[in-house]
């Protein structure tokens, strides 16, 4: 699947398969060159060269397995409903979208060997591989395509992804394996949309998507096929040999859920599992020690997310810009980065990272200022008015809950130094940290909340609709925080439907310095993500995408393999 998502770690790769939308790069919108600030080696900021990437000279093998360490359990395996990293992890791996990232972030097919596009923009003509076959040996066709797309636009269907589909006028087969999309108006990210996850009709054509156990038991056309869920421990995946782009090398995927950072660590250092993204503090110190530089490979590079501080606008307080923009002074981002990324990162000035292309330079930057905070504060009628330290207006003090998610030591810490900061102006914070899914789901979604912790890892593609245009306020959509500029909401759509690389560019600039200057959020922090990867995996090789895009192709040589498991691909 490619779409944004919520993650509850921002240090776990990002796969080709899931978590980016883009358009074709035959359009002129991919600025290729910009991507390589993004990420050519893994050593960008790093000087730590004991650690190294790449191991050469075995010869690929299959077998063994890999067991991955997750902070949160996954929640719906259909691709369309998958709206979280945990769960988009694990459906990237079951199904395949038509078209998908190279590590290049150059659109390339996928179920979809070629396309066609009309000179207007606005007819796709897909042509799919012929012969690829469901996990369960039924072949894939365009009558999947076809029901997939009916079920995206499904008022039914609870997918927070539908307005990527709805602009398409007419969507039809011309044959068993040609599926031809036409739209209403120009849409830059048409191509890449169809990167979705697709779905089977033949076992789901007559299953209401929301409720059936398909979420629970699914079968994709992917490189690896379902085989075990045990909720809130383990999920285990094994390699699809009749896969169409060849047998993965690696046989099984253990998906482990610890929801707790330290856990999670001391299981990497026992042996217990071999992959997990690091914290700042076992980045920079813990993994600073013979043991993890003879046994792990250890990566890093900025990722293409961002950590923010997320109001609920329908909060009477949190309505007035002017409390928010008083939050930004009095919160001190620097020290956050200092204290907590251990100088991993970056300060975030809005819903772009400085790698991308739509990022504005220009966008004001909070500094930090609790008097100018405190005085924003008094205009809107807060202030300490009988000496006891706290702001109060009509009687009540300025106090509230800010909630974020179990396991993710850096967002606990980050609402620990805000209810600080906050403290010394006057005003106070009260934390609860929720296990993810009820976090998500219970809190999020159904907007209990007064303030969050939450980050985004964004699509490449500048295209933020789904998570700041006013109509995707719904419950289990993604503008959770009830976001509503009319200005924003015209430069979203017009943004969608430039095909013009530079007008585009001045498009998304705006949206940011608009968005920045509204405050929904308060943008924290870039951080940098820091994998770590047990060392006898091989084939792993950075690149502007990440070190995930290839994950097919990682093996383990046949005299390292830990456990013995018989493959014929």
């Amino acid at each position: 699947m490619i779409c944004p998502v919520r993650s509850n770690s921002s240090n776990l790769p990002t796969k080709n398969y899931v978590w980016q939308r883009e358009m074709k790069r035959k359009w002129p919108l991919i600025l290729v060159a910009l991507f390589v600030l993004i990420l050519l080696s893994c050593d960008r900021k790093d000087k730590d060269k004991s650690f190294s990437p790449q191991i050469a000279g075995d010869t690929p093998a299959y077998g063994d397995m890999i067991i991955e360490g997750s902070l949160g359990d996954t929640k719906r395996l259909i691709p369309m409903l998958a709206s979280d990293s945990a769960s988009g992890r694990i459906s990237g791996l079951i199904f395949n979208g038509l078209v998908k990232y190279d590590k290049d972030i150059n659109i390339i097919g996928d179920l979809a060997k070629r396309w066609d596009i009309s000179e207007d923009g606005l007819t796709i003509t897909f042509h799919l591989r012929k012969g690829v076959r469901w996990h369960d040996g039924v072949e894939f066709t365009a009558e999947d395509v076809l029901f997939t797309y009916q079920k995206l636009i499904d008022e039914k269907v609870a997918t927070p992804y539908s307005g990527d589909f709805l602009l398409v006028e007419k969507a039809e087969l011309l044959d068993k394996y040609t599926f031809r999309v036409i739209y209403k108006e120009s849409f830059a990210p048409a191509l890449i949309s169809w990167g979705m996850g697709i779905i089977p009709k033949h076992l789901l054509e007559y299953e209401d998507l929301n409720t059936t156990s398909f979420n629970r038991a699914p079968v994709g056309t992917g490189p690896y096929t379902f085989e075990e869920w045990n909720p809130g421990e383990r999920i285990v995946l094994r390699a699809f040999k009749d896969y169409f782009e060849g047998c993965p090398y690696i046989e099984r995927l253990i998906y482990r859920i610890i929801p707790d950072e330290a856990t999670m660590f001391l299981s990497l250092k026992a042996g217990d599992i071999d992959f997990m993204g690091l914290s700042p503090i076992q980045y920079s110190l813990q993994t600073e020690t013979p043991y993890f530089k003879n046994n792990f490979q250890r990566y890093r590079y900025p990722s293409f997310a961002f950590t923010y501080l997320g109001f609920n606008l329908l909060d009477d307080r949190f309505k007035d810009k002017r409390i928010r923009e008083a939050f930004a002074y009095a919160i001190d981002k620097e020290n956050i980065i200092k204290g907590i990324l251990l100088g991993l990162g970056e300060v975030a000035t809005g819903p772009y990272p400085p790698t991308s292309w739509a990022y504005n330079p220009e966008v004001k930057r909070y500094s930090y200022n609790p008097d100018k905070a405190k005085k924003l504060l008094k205009i809107c009628g807060w202030y300490d008015s009988n000496g006891d330290g706290y702001l109060d207006k009509n009687g009540q003090v300025f106090k509230f809950t800010l909630i974020t998610n179990q396991g993710n030591i850096q967002r606990k810490k980050c609402a620990e130094m805000i209810q600080h900061d906050l403290s010394k102006i006057g005003i106070k914070v009260e934390i609860r940290i929720l296990e993810w899914q009820t976090f998500l789901h219970e809190f999020v979604d159904k907007k209990r909340f007064e303030a969050l912790i939450l980050g985004w890892s964004l699509s490449r593609d500048p295209d933020l609709y789904d998570i700041f245009h006013s109509s995707k306020i719904r419950e289990g959509e993604f503008n959770f925080v009830s976001y509503k500029n009319p200005e924003v909401d015209r430069l979203l759509i017009r943004g969608r439907r430039t095909f013009d690389q530079e007008e585009r560019q001045k498009i998304y600039q705006s949206i940011h310095l608009k968005i920045s200057e509204d405050l929904p959020y308060l943008f924290l922090y870039v951080p940098d993500s820091l994998p770590i990867i047990h060392r006898r995996f091989r084939g792993i090789k950075a690149a502007p995408l990440g070190i995930g895009y290839n994950f097919t192709k990682w093996y383990v040589p046949e005299k390292e393999q830990k456990y013995k498991i018989e493959i014929v691909p």
